[in-house]
């Protein structure tokens, strides 16, 4: 008796995108399964983001659809969207913090959006949500640009987390971290992942983060999405996929995993 397919909480399927006469992504397709982190991969100009914006509904494709949850965005609108949109959150490279809020104000903006809370609500909500992501009590009343760079990293995830969603998506988490502070936001990453039973959308060009925290791969290559487990994708005969996971940076990586990924069962 074969075995049930996994559920898919994100489904891409025949995404198009086209800016003038680049041709960005042609016939993308990209399942991600619930409960796992999935990473996805792609060189210089390959459109990572833009795929993202794509799922997000902030960048309209010339073809295709994306199902969040099996529901189609592009069909939905009004209260039904916002349905939908209060399901994931979202952290952006860079953190993309408000600079004149302070970090419990940012964390706060979901709540506010979502529906009048008092405010001794909205600042237990927040305080909890600041500790959840390792930040120290008085960050809350910091602004991000008193912050140290993985410190606006989990402030972001703590705002992505203000509603509880059980979808998240990261964009180049750790960029721009030193390889400590990287390290400790994948473990925190891994913490929030299983205690929250998340699932995981994460653009990221570190491959120790790949090997640390990922189930799955999607690397898009050739305007398309080829994806696997990453011991599948490692041995994968694509030449772009031998030269990034092959490489001097892939093989110090892989050096560095002690044993099976982290994040992988």
């Amino acid at each position: 008796m074969s075995a049930t397919p996994p559920e898919s909480a994100v489904a891409v399927r025949g995404i198009v995108n086209r800016f003038r006469s680049q041709l960005v992504h042609d016939g993308l397709d990209m399942d991600v399964h619930r409960g796992e982190i999935f990473g996805v991969v792609g060189g210089s100009g390959s459109g990572k983001s833009v795929l993202l914006r794509t799922i997000l509904g902030l960048q309209v494709p010339r073809a295709g659809t994306v199902e969040i949850e099996g529901r189609d965005l592009a069909r939905l609108h009004g209260a039904a969207l916002r349905e939908v949109k209060r399901g994931y959150g979202v952290t952006f490279q860079g953190g993309a913090l408000f600079s004149s809020l302070t970090v419990a104000e940012n964390v706060q903006l979901p709540l506010i959006e979502s529906g009048p809370l008092p405010a001794a609500v909205l600042d237990g909500l927040a305080d909890l949500k600041i500790r959840l992501v390792g930040l120290p009590p008085d960050a809350g009343a910091k602004y991000p640009a008193q912050l140290s760079g993985g410190m606006v990293k989990r402030a972001a995830l703590a705002r992505a987390l203000a509603l509880d969603p059980p979808l998240l998506f990261l964009d180049e988490p750790t960029s721009g971290l030193d390889p400590i502070a990287a390290s400790a936001f994948d473990e925190l990453l891994l913490f929030q992942q299983r205690s929250l039973k998340l699932t995981v959308v994460m653009i990221t060009h570190d491959l120790d983060t790949i090997y640390r925290t990922c189930n799955r791969v999607g690397v898009i290559v050739d305007k398309r999405m080829i994806s696997d487990t990453l011991e599948g994708i490692v041995h994968n005969p694509h030449p772009w996929i031998q030269e990034y996971f092959h490489g001097p940076r892939g093989r110090l990586a892989a050096a560095g995993a002690s044993g099976p990924a982290t994040g992988r069962p």
